[in-house]
């Protein structure tokens, strides 16, 4: 239990940096709300090497120090509609045995501005933020791709670190 408790610290610390890092990036391509999301990498290593609930875990805690920190209350509650969506989707898809870490990645970049969206959507008291989607698909399939390549590229360097507990 130690161990795995230890590298949960780890990789949530990771993700944190990752987080911050985001923050820091000058990632303007004159689309609002399109982020590369580098801090999703952790979660779906996470998802791959110890397994939803610690992905989720990993990822709550990462949403809520990183928006306490270098954002607000609203970009929480928007990105943890987000990551449940996006976590949710990558969950039933890897069960599936038919996805690669691509596609799943994909999907989760997708859903995750799916549940953004749905979440806007509720707060603002509108449905016409929806005509945004789209745009916000297109990113989330290109970001996701990004996301699997590294996030498999990981895996591949930590396959024999072995997390018992």
């Amino acid at each position: 239990m130690k161990t795995k408790t230890a590298y949960l610290g780890i990789f949530a610390a990771l993700a944190i940096i990752f987080g911050y890092l985001e923050c820091l990036i000058p990632f303007h391509i004159s689309i609002p709300g399109v982020k590369l999301g580098i801090a999703n990498i952790i979660t779906v290593v996470m998802l791959y090497k110890m397994g939803t609930k610690e992905a989720g875990i990993i990822t709550m805690v990462r949403v809520v120090v990183v928006g306490f920190l270098f954002s607000n209350a609203f970009s929480i509650i928007y990105s943890l509609a987000g990551c449940f969506m996006s976590l949710t989707t990558m969950h039933l898809l890897k069960k599936k045995d038919f996805f690669s870490i691509y596609g799943i990645s994909m999907a989760g970049g997708v859903a995750h501005n799916v549940g953004q969206i749905a979440m806007a959507s509720v707060l603002m008291e509108t449905g016409s933020i929806w005509y945004y989607l789209p745009v916000l698909l297109v990113s989330g399939i290109l970001t996701g791709l990004v996301i699997g390549i590294v996030s498999d590229e990981m895996l591949k360097r930590i396959k024999d670190l072995k997390i018992s507990g």
